[in-house]
């Protein structure tokens, strides 16, 4: 608290007071908690982000909700009731840095900063660019043309970016220039991947099936699930454990946990439409999902306590990168926020 806010706040004990946000990150259009004191009463509270009105959706003396307006920045949090101004806490919000995309998983970042992403497009349609590729300064260019339905993306130990077809059940080699070539095939109806610290390809199919694919791109049967549980998207831990998730219309799906020996177990429940995963360094698994209604990243700590680190809809997917922010993909592009997050390295 500033001393101007000290000073406020000794003089009028009844100046609203804000405690906490949450969560401290949001997209446009998320929903943000806010708890304090003197938040509302007879006035409607007047919210700001930075200089950026927002919206509530729930007042009460000790909570109010926000919505996350389209062209907020990054910034911090005041409640204005009447005359009197809270103190101020900060919220990042996510921006946009790429758009007209069609992901269906997590992003993919290159040793360089680059970061890869699909237009995936409907089953069996033809699309002019299949990855796109958006540099640091957040240009973006056609990386792959003709790679049918490209879904999940990861770079392998060797470099080069790997790629899914859940139209052929292929895995697709591409090099540093954007030249591909198919590596594996057979593999159903493929989606996600992900590769193990030993180099090894790991490929989820749609039917719960995951091959476990060897240097030279041979395949074998890894694991099996349900056949009801789609294994559209993998992500280890830093145990070597694989997660896999697969989104369905329930509000009380499971992340799914494979041992290094092909046991199957479950990981974590309770998430609605799970979706693409990453892990940082601290072992904590953010996955896009809702908990308990509320819709974004959910942060899941290594003794499954869960919470949401990021309000938004529409998210398909995430990736850190090296200076700690993270990618969020959703159904139609690409956005960044700062999380102060140290990824672990994803091949």
């Amino acid at each position: 608290m500033t001393l101007l806010d000290h000073l406020r706040g000794h003089a009028d004990p009844n100046a609203p007071h804000l405690v906490s946000v949450s969560p401290i990150a949001a997209m446009p259009d998320g929903v943000v908690d806010l708890r304090g004191t003197h938040l509302g009463g007879a006035l409607l509270p007047l919210i700001t982000i930075g200089e950026t009105p927002a919206p509530t959706t729930l007042t009460s003396p000790t909570r109010v909700t926000l919505r996350v307006p389209d062209g907020a920045i990054s910034g911090d949090v005041i409640l204005q009731l009447g005359d009197s101004h809270s103190n101020a806490l900060p919220l990042r919000v996510a921006l946009p840095i790429a758009d007209n995309l069609h992901p269906i998983a997590n992003p993919a970042i290159d040793g360089e900063g680059n970061i890869y992403a699909t237009f995936s497009g409907s089953r069996g349609q033809e699309v002019p660019v299949s990855i796109f590729r958006i540099d640091r300064e957040y240009s973006m260019r056609a990386f792959v043309r003709g790679l049918p339905n490209a879904s999940g993306l990861a770079f392998g130990p060797d470099g080069y970016l790997y790629c899914s077809s859940r139209a052929e059940g292929t895995v697709y080699r591409i090099s540093p220039d954007g030249a591909m070539a198919q590596w594996a095939e057979g593999m159903g109806i493929a989606t996600g991947l992900a590769f193990d610290d030993d180099g090894n390809c790991y490929v989820g199919d749609r039917s719960g099936t995951i091959f476990k694919l060897d240097l030279q791109g041979s395949v074998f049967v890894f694991a099996t699930l349900e056949p009801s549980v789609s294994a559209y998207h993998l992500a280890f831990t830093n145990e070597g454990t694989l997660l896999v998730t697969g989104p369905t219309t329930s509000s009380n799906e499971a992340i799914h946990a494979i041992s290094p020996e092909g046991e199957v177990s479950t990981w974590y429940r309770g998430l609605g439409r799970p979706q693409g995963m990453a892990v940082d360094t601290d072992g904590n698994v953010y996955v896009a999902s809702s908990l308990q209604g509320e819709r974004g990243i959910i942060r899941i700590t290594p003794d499954k306590q869960a919470s949401v680190a990021i309000s938004g809809s529409g998210l398909v997917g995430l990736a850190f990168t090296d200076d700690n922010a993270a990618v969020l993909a959703t159904t139609s592009g690409l956005y960044t926020v700062e999380m102060d997050v140290e990824g672990r390295l994803s091949r």
